[in-house]
Formats: C-alpha cells, sequence, structure tokens
C-alpha cells in the first residue's frame, strides 16, 4: 500500500473524526438513517465487515468497559484506552450519540435517550445501503455468530446460519462456531452455505497430514479488480473452548503458512489483500506488524470497537489493523481507491447500528419473529426485577458476573465461585425485567455445566495465574483475548506487569490468606474437560432470581490492581 503526504494526513484527519458527525446539528431531533448514515462511495473496492455478534438478532444494550488494560507496548493505545481517554484520543465530543456507542460513559443515561443498538433487522438496513452505493461489495463475517443466545444453542446454530443467509454474508471465519463440533460445522459449510458463502481459515488443519480442512482464503473479483480475503480463525480455540468438539483439528497463528498465502495471492493477481481474522486486536496488530504484503486485517475477537484503523509499518509496506466491536453494534465500511495496479488511498468508518435511527428491515424482521416464534413463551419467562444496571465486560468483573457467581455461592453452598471471563453478553438497565433470555446471553453454550468442585489453595492459585498470564502476557501471540476470570467469595490482589506465576497475590478468604495446603469448595461453570456434566448454569441462577425475584445492585468483588497506575485503560469511578 503506497499514500502520498497529502493522502496520509487527509486520512489521518478522517481517522481522528472518528469516521462520523453523529452529533450533528438536528440528528437527535430527527432520527434518520440519511442524517447519520450518509457514507458517500470512495474508490473501486468496497469491504463491509461485522464480528462478534454472538447471535444477538434483536436489539440489545451494551455497555463498553470502563477496564481494559493494555499491557508492553499496548500500554496507551488503542484499543486499549476507556472512556474520556478514548474521546480525547479520536477527537469525540462528550455526550455525543458516538460517545455512547464507543464508551461506558453516562451508560445509563445515554441508553435511554438514544435507544437499542444492533439487531439483525437493523443491521440489514444498513448493509443494504452501504451496498446500493458499492457495487460489487463483500460482506465479512468475522465469526463468533452462531453462539451467545437461547436461539441459537436450542436450534443447534441454525437460526443464524439463516439469519446471515438472508443478510448476504459472502466471506466468513470462525471461533465460538467451533462449539457446535466439528461435524455440525462442516454440515453447515458445506450444505447451508454451498455456493453462497466462504467459509475461510488458514490456520485450520487436520491433525495427522497437515491437510487445510477449510479454504484458507478466496479471490473476489471487484469492478475490475482482484481482491483476496485470507480467512484467520481463532487460534486457540482446542484451548479456550473443549478439545474433544474438535479432536481431529489443530490450530494456531500459523504466521508462516500466512504469509505463504499472501504471497500465493499476490501471485495470482491480487491486488488488494485482506485478512479477516479472529486473532484479538493486539495479535493482529503483532501480525501486521511481521508478515508482508497484507493491506488490511479486518478482525475481531476481542470486541474492540475501534473508530478507526491502526496503520502498522512492515517489511512490505503499510497494514491497517480495524476490530468491529460486538453484538451486531457496528458495521466496518472498508473503501480502497485502487488504480494503476496499486491502492492509491482508503477511507474507513466504523458505523454505529442504533436501531432508533435505521428502520427495521422487512424481510429480515419476518424471518427474525419466525425463527423466535416457538420460543417466546421461554426467552420472556420473567426471572427477577434488577434494580441496577447489569452488564458483562471489562477485564476483571461485570454485575452481571457478580449475580452469577453469588447465585453459584449460594445454590451450591461453595467458600468461592469462578465464571469464565466471556465478553459475550448483553446489558440491562435498572429496574429491568431479567428475563430467561437475558440470563441464556450470559451463558448458552454447549458445554455450560455447572460444578462443585474441590481445590487446594495452591490450585486456585494456579488457575488464577494461567488465566492471567493468557490476559496480561507482554507479548501478543501468547494472549488469548478473553478477560480474567470473575470470582466470588475471595478478594486478592493482581500485578499485571509481574512474571508469570507472580502476578496474583494477598488471597484471602472472610479476610484470612488462602492457604497452599487447605481445601476449599468452588463452585463454577463452563468446563472444558470431556465427560464433565452437571445441571446447566441457567438452571442453577435461575432459580436463584426466581427466589429472589428482586435483586439488589451488585457489589463488584474487583482486585486490587498494583502497577497500574495512571495506566489509560482504568477508569475505576
Amino acid at each position: 500500500m503506497s499514500l502520498s503526504r497529502r493522502e496520509f494526513i487527509q486520512v489521518m484527519g478522517i481517522a481522528a473524526a472518528g469516521g462520523m458527525l453523529l452529533d450533528a446539528k438536528g440528528a437527535l431531533a430527527a432520527p434518520s438513517a440519511g442524517a447519520l448514515y450518509d457514507v458517500p462511495r470512495y474508490g473501486n473496492v468496497h469491504l463491509l465487515h461485522f464480528t462478534d455478534c454472538h447471535a444477538q438478532l434483536t436489539p440489545v444494550y451494551f455497555r463498553e468497559p470502563n477496564v481494559n488494560l493494555g499491557v508492553g507496548q499496548a500500554v496507551g493505545r488503542m484499543p486499549h484506552l476507556v472512556g474520556e481517554q478514548l474521546l480525547r484520543h479520536t477527537g469525540m465530543k462528550p455526550g455525543s450519540p458516538e460517545a455512547h456507542a464507543f464508551t461506558y460513559l453516562n451508560f445509563e443515561q445515554a441508553a435511554a435517550t438514544y435507544g437499542k443498538v444492533g439487531g439483525f433487522a437493523h443491521l440489514s438496513t444498513l448493509v443494504k445501503r452501504m451496498r446500493a452505493s458499492r457495487p460489487g461489495a463483500v460482506l465479512l463475517d468475522g465469526g463468533d455468530t452462531w453462539q451467545g443466545s437461547a436461539t441459537a444453542l436450542w436450534t443447534n446454530g441454525q437460526d443464524m446460519v439463516d439469519a446471515c443467509l438472508e443478510l448476504g454474508v459472502d466471506v466468513m471465519t470462525a471461533h465460538w462456531e467451533m462449539t457446535l463440533g466439528d461435524k455440525r460445522v462442516k454440515e453447515i459449510v458445506e450444505r447451508d452455505f454451498k455456493g453462497k458463502v466462504d467459509f475461510v481459515a488458514q490456520n485450520i488443519q487436520t491433525t495427522d497430514f497437515g491437510d487445510p480442512v477449510f479454504k484458507p482464503y478466496v479471490m473476489k473479483e471487484m469492478n475490475g479488480v482482484q481482491v483476496a480475503i485470507i480467512g484467520q480463525a481463532f487460534p486457540y480455540t482446542p484451548i479456550a473452548n473443549p478439545r474433544y468438539m474438535v479432536p481431529e483439528w489443530s490450530f494456531g497463528i500459523q504466521e508462516e503458512n500466512m504469509q505463504k498465502m499472501v504471497d500465493e495471492c499476490r501471485a495470482k493477481g491480487a491486488k488488494v489483500v485482506v485478512v479477516l481474522s479472529h486473532n484479538g486486536m493486539d495479535v493482529d496488530l503483532k501480525m501486521a506488524s511481521r508478515v508482508r504484503g497484507i493491506d488490511a486485517i479486518m478482525g475481531g475477537h476481542t470486541h474492540d470497537g475501534m473508530p478507526a484503523p491502526v496503520i502498522v509499518s512492515n517489511g512490505g509496506g503499510k497494514t491497517l489493523v480495524t476490530n468491529a466491536g460486538s453484538n451486531s453494534k457496528f458495521l466496518g465500511v472498508l473503501d480502497f481507491d485502487v488504480r494503476d495496479g496499486a491502492i492509491q488511498g482508503f477511507r474507513y468508518k466504523l458505523l454505529p447500528v442504533f436501531s432508533n435511527f435505521l428502520p427495521a428491515d422487512r424481510d429480515m424482521t419476518a424471518l427474525v419473529k419466525k425463527i423466535r416464534a416457538p420460543y417466546e413463551a421461554r426467552l420472556n419467562e420473567k426471572l427477577a426485577m434488577t434494580q441496577g444496571t447489569l452488564y458483562r465486560r471489562g477485564n476483571f468483573n461485570g454485575t452481571f458476573d457478580q449475580l452469577i457467581v453469588d447465585a453459584l455461592m449460594d445454590v451450591k453452598g461453595a467458600d468461592l465461585a469462578f465464571s469464565p471471563g466471556f465478553r459475550w453478553g448483553t446489558s440491562l438497565l435498572p429496574d429491568s425485567p431479567i428475563l430467561m433470555e437475558h440470563l441464556m446471553d450470559q451463558t448458552a453454550t454447549t458445554y455450560s455445566y455447572s460444578t462443585l468442585t474441590e481445590m487446594t489453595g495452591a490450585t486456585i492459585k494456579n488457575i488464577m495465574e494461567d488465566v492471567a498470564d493468557n490476559l496480561f502476557n507482554p507479548d501478543p501471540y501468547y494472549q488469548q483475548g478473553g478477560d480474567m476470570v470473575r470470582v466470588g467469595g475471595m478478594s486478592y490482589a493482581i500485578e499485571p506487569n509481574a512474571r508469570m506465576g507472580a502476578r496474583i497475590q494477598d488471597m484471602r478468604l472472610n479476610g484470612k490468606l488462602i492457604d497452599a495446603d487447605k481445601t476449599y469448595k468452588v463452585a463454577g461453570w463452563a468446563p472444558v474437560a470431556e465427560g464433565a456434566t452437571g445441571e446447566p448454569v441457567w438452571e442453577v441462577v435461575g432459580k436463584w432470581l426466581r427466589d429472589k425475584k428482586t435483586v439488589a445492585p451488585r457489589k463488584l468483588n474487583t482486585p486490587r490492581l498494583i502497577g497500574m497506575d495512571g495506566n489509560p485503560g482504568i477508569a475505576l469511578s
């Protein structure tokens, strides 16, 4: 990719503006798609991108994190900026719809003002609008699409497959899809997607002979330009999720093979090479610095809404690195101007999908209604009322996570509880009913067994140290992109910059230090070991909620942070 100095300055000006004048005069007084989503066509290669929707077919509330710590070289860099630090970095105006889309600031008030986000019917309207002005535009799905809701679980992912076909997805890669099992994934790819959607992943191979399981890339001709899209599935799927679900497939980053695929695409005439990635933002930034010839990485997994691309220099030129948030909340629009066999410039915008500002697409609305109809009674069961905001997102805890560990400890009679550091899960405003659908939004996996295990203090520490290294290892290639395990009942301190095995400190239960040799009863859920059994966690928490009827605001059990003073990725107030 080559940019003139004038072009580079112009592009960075667009990036600094965040890409949208959402707070333009009159926008809130008369919300309309025309006022908010007028994105003129640029160039002749057009890529639309969403990722990590986690099976959210209807509009939701979603609170962005107030803790997203960067370590090592990531300190103070996007995406590890939150709240006011993020606003200052991007030039967004406080109190604007854009500030609501990208930050947690004034969440309750802003959510009540601007309404819900996402929903496939509203996303579909935006996709059609962008495609109408962009001939040949390709829609990319970054994965984590077939998991995350009750209907996705109950239909074995079929609801999302049908919705994505209606949406017009052209190319897809994957992560949580694999928790449906290898046979189900292959069935969808070879039956539902055949001739319609290209499922690509250069880094999934057979464990015996190393043969590719899926196509590594696909070539598309767009307005006379050859465009290559290379797939990069989540590298750590067999570690972060149950290995027994994909026993004959290997994953990994596969950087050398990625370089080989890029070179192969260039040799076949590709003038634009894009990686559709589920690595996570920090991993993508490192990959962009090491692999030559990639023009853009359109990423997912870490749920980071990136208002503008990060431009990474490498041995072959420059690579744009983006990430398109989660929960069908955003649509990325990347336009390239390709002339004389080379990219002359680009434009990028990450458009928030405000359901109040975009009309619902009629055909998608009908499909979603049909999908949900058999399950409405179960989805709408009222379990309790919440007095406080419930959310999941942040490095250490969220109020919905706190609710889950509180329920597990009460029902299981445990000394402490663990809940996985999943980044998916919608939010609820104060004084709202907690429906079964909302609980399933937090817990719907194919292995959500609840557990009660006796563990020594030493084992508890080892588990927490392992998760902490997955999150805070200074080398992005050793990060798995989730958040810290949520802990109920036990206080602790954490030093993210410490060496592996020395980050977790001062573990206490009821004020007393955890004894390494003593045994404790630990409740949890979502074990990755084969053969695990137990009552589904939504049944455990559901019983607790029905008994409570009204849930008081949750007091977060967050760790004491060591060495994080001044880190712009944290705002506790």
